[in-house]
């Protein structure tokens, strides 16, 4: 089986988004991701292996094409979708395919280097970098050596940008409560904690925000 880069990508703090606006409405924005990037992988030759949860777990031959993918991912595919907050991961390596699913070092490595993303952030390994160096409109910034979980070493690991685009951003704001992303200009709710201003998706979480703005911003912390 032929060396492919394994991209796991998934909905950054989806259990605070449940808790805030219940399962219902969690399950309809896990369904629109999922779709969403499913009906996106053949412009990048990709394949879906599986869904796992608010997960989604991707094989793309092409390492350029899969940092592409994942950059679309993150930044446009749930525009107009309730815009959660989307982190993913990437790492290209061998795998043994079993019934339509892989298995192998890469695949858990991919995973937990998705883990280690931050919301909004394309984070793969520096090893599938080098694989990609000149992709146009990306650059890569370092994120230094990182101990990641069931990882017996560190391992280096860089952030895909866009030309113009810090990681992580794209003009948004992150609701501190559900951790959805927030147009500023078009929040529902915004309040001032420690000279710091904080956007909300609805009164709902602004609400909750402001009767215990401590634990909500310990747990982002």
């Amino acid at each position: 089986m032929p060396d492919a880069t394994f991209l796991f990508a998934d909905i950054a703090g989806f259990t605070a988004l449940t808790e805030a606006h219940g399962d219902e409405e969690a399950a309809e924005l896990v369904a629109d991701f999922c779709g969403a990037v499913r009906a996106d992988l053949p412009e990048y030759g990709g394949e879906q292996v599986k869904t796992i949860g608010d997960a989604v777990m991707v094989r793309v031959p092409d390492p350029s094409q899969a940092v592409l993918l994942g950059l679309h991912i993150a930044h446009d595919v749930m525009q107009g979708h309730g815009a959660p907050a989307v982190r993913v991961g990437l790492h290209h390596g061998p795998a043994i395919e079993r019934e339509r699913d892989y298995f192998g070092a890469a695949v858990n490595l991919a995973a937990r280097v998705s883990a280690a993303a931050t919301a909004g952030e394309v984070l793969l390994t520096a090893q599938t970098a080098e694989l990609a160096p000149s992709i146009d409109g990306v650059l890569y910034e370092s994120r230094g050596r990182q101990t990641l979980r069931n990882v017996r070493d560190p391992v280096e690991l860089v952030a895909a940008v866009r030309e113009g685009q810090r990681a992580g951003g794209s003009g948004l704001a992150i609701d501190p409560v559900c951790r959805m992303a927030v147009d500023p200009d078009h929040s529902a709710g915004r309040l001032t904690y420690e000279d710091t201003a904080y956007f909300f998706c609805s009164l709902t979480c602004a609400g909750e925000f402001a009767r215990r703005p401590e634990r909500y911003l310990e747990a982002a912390g």
